[in-house]
């Protein structure tokens, strides 16, 4: 018996398809994306087809009401990504935002301590990326158009699906949190989250991926939906107006990328912790945190030392670059002068900087495919936390986003609220060369613990060589905004032990704290998958 297998608890093994390859959170989703590609379409149209199914399939993580991002390699060869991002609308000040919470909370409105950006509610929501961020994939690069990629997702909202155990779990989060009519209405059945095997409709949120199928992301963002979107948001004392929805544009910024260990990796520039991810592995090189055996301690406490100093870096300067410049966090001058500070013990006086910790654990869907044309894309969907700011626009079905928790209230702030800024945001698609003809495209999901993610995963293929599905399974670690070190529970407890004498806090936290992951590899021609039970992980080829 293989002992890696029985150690780490997976009897899968990579998934290989001849065709293309999709991995997601979730197999009705990773069925949609197979789906669309059997019928003719590329990796682009089976990315728009696959977010489009987990909005219906996994809508405790994503929907239309949020944002989307990709890195991409495409059959050419070119490398690019997409950032579908909105920002605070245009009366969206602090001091604006100061006197509307004061008035809800009736506190002092001029007392910084006493008015904080909340995580959820009107003020929290940003103008939402995803349709238009879909329609222009679609139509940059796929084969099909919105009225075929939004098929399956239209079926299941209209005909049903069976919800899973940890989707079922995540939804009970509505009952507490949705207050209006319109949001319980949608997503709960008579007052209550559904049962576990429970076969649920959207029909709302299905009638309103068949009018963006039919008019294009224009009905999102100029048309009946966006009207929704403006009143629900007014009616609970937000400032978003259909003029700020149509000023939306997807955006097509160079990604940002260093080499760690002959292995280029590509994150997103700012708003997002892509520079955190990179920073990381530019230090954790400059350490040699995977130059030790992966079974010591030496090799988690360099990796999470490095993590640390780059949490503390770009929580502290990541904001949107339009506003306030962001240093050079990737640049290999930084990380020497940052590496000078780590010694053989743990250091304490590290903090996260965090634009809110609320955001720590925070959750969202990604999804990796691959194809024959040599295409791979790593496409990551979310509203934030959960189902978002607890709005539901209108009679839409289409649940809000809570990004615009990542803002400050403080105007000293990097991330401090303003017109039209785009707030952090967690959410972090990855990609990786390995050789001239060898790709993958991956990710991690969860909160802060992303770029953490990011992190283990190019550590343990590039450092470590190891397939696909075991580089994700591998037990987890993860650096806490309290300054704790968590370790899943399956992680060795020696490790554990020796970690603490070096001085860590160390705990253990249940698996589905360190996020769930996805990849999809082109080698050579060979395509290659891998997800992981840490959610309802499924990858397919054909």
């Amino acid at each position: 018996m293989d002992p890696d297998v029985d150690r780490f608890g997976s009897r899968r093994s990579t998934v290989y398809g001849q065709r293309g390859v999709v991995a997601t959170s979730q197999p009705l989703a990773s069925e949609a994306g197979i789906e669309v590609m059997r019928d003719g379409g590329n990796a682009f149209d089976a990315a728009v087809a696959t977010a489009a199914a987990l909005n219906v399939v996994e809508p405790t993580s994503t929907g239309l009401g949020g944002d989307v991002f990709a890195l991409y390699r495409t059959a050419d060869g070119e490398v690019g990504a997409m950032r579908a991002c909105g920002g605070a609308p245009a009366d969206a000040t602090v001091e604006n935002a100061r006197e509307a919470l004061a008035a809800d909370d009736g506190v002092d409105e001029d007392d910084p301590s006493a008015v904080e950006m909340p995580m959820t509610g009107a003020q929290t929501v940003t103008v939402p990326g995803t349709a238009r961020g879909w329609e222009e994939t679609a139509e940059r690069f796929g084969e099909f158009g919105l009225d075929r990629l939004l098929r399956p997702a239209i079926r299941y909202a209209t005909e049903g699906y069976p919800v899973s155990e940890v989707i079922a779990d995540a939804w009970t989060h509505g009952e507490d949190l949705f207050e209006s009519d319109h949001a319980r209405e949608a997503y709960l059945f008579g007052g209550e989250s559904p049962a576990v095997g429970q076969r649920v409709t959207l029909p709302r949120l299905g009638e309103s991926l068949a009018l963006i199928a039919e008019e294009g992301a224009d009905a999102v963002y100029e048309g009946e939906i966006a009207e929704a979107i403006a009143a629900e948001v007014q009616a609970a004392g937000g400032f978003m107006t259909v003029d700020d929805l149509a000023d939306f544009e997807v955006e097509w910024p160079e990604p940002v990328s260093t080499t760690y260990n002959g292995a280029e990796v590509y994150e997103l520039p700012p708003n997002n912790q892509g520079l955190i991810a990179l920073e990381a592995l530019n230090v954790a090189a400059e350490v040699g945190a995977g130059e030790h055996d992966y079974d010591s301690p030496e090799r988690v406490h360099y990796f999470a030392e490095a993590l640390k100093v780059a949490f503390h870096d770009g929580h502290r300067y990541i904001t949107d670059p339009t506003y306030e410049e962001v240093p050079p966090l990737a640049s290999a001058a930084w990380a020497e002068r940052r590496a000078a500070e780590i010694g053989e013990t743990a250091n304490r006086d590290v903090s996260f900087g965090v634009p809110d910790a609320n955001a720590e654990d925070a959750d969202t869907v990604l999804l990796t495919v691959a194809d024959e044309e040599g295409n791979v894309v790593s496409y990551i969907n979310s509203r934030f936390a959960g189902f978002g700011s607890g709005l539901v626009a209108g009679e839409t079905g289409i649940a809000l986003q809570n990004r615009g928790a990542s803002f400050s209230l403080d105007p000293d702030h990097p991330n401090r609220l303003e017109p039209g800024k785009r707030p952090f945001h967690t959410l972090i698609p990855g990609l990786v060369r390995f050789d001239e003809d060898d790709w993958a495209a991956f990710g991690v999901m969860g909160g802060y613990m992303q770029p953490q993610g990011h992190v283990q995963v190019v550590s343990n293929l590039v450092d470590y060589g190891m397939p696909l599905q075991r580089a994700l399974d591998e037990p987890r670690w993860r650096y806490r905004e309290s300054g704790e070190l968590a370790l899943e529970p399956h992680a060795d407890g020696q490790t554990a032990a020796k970690l603490s004498r070096r001085g860590h806090d160390v705990l253990t936290l249940p698996p589905a704290m360190f996020g769930g992951a996805q990849i999809a590899r082109s080698r050579d021609g060979v395509l290659s998958a891998a997800t992981e039970p840490r959610k309802d992980g499924n990858a397919q080829g054909y």
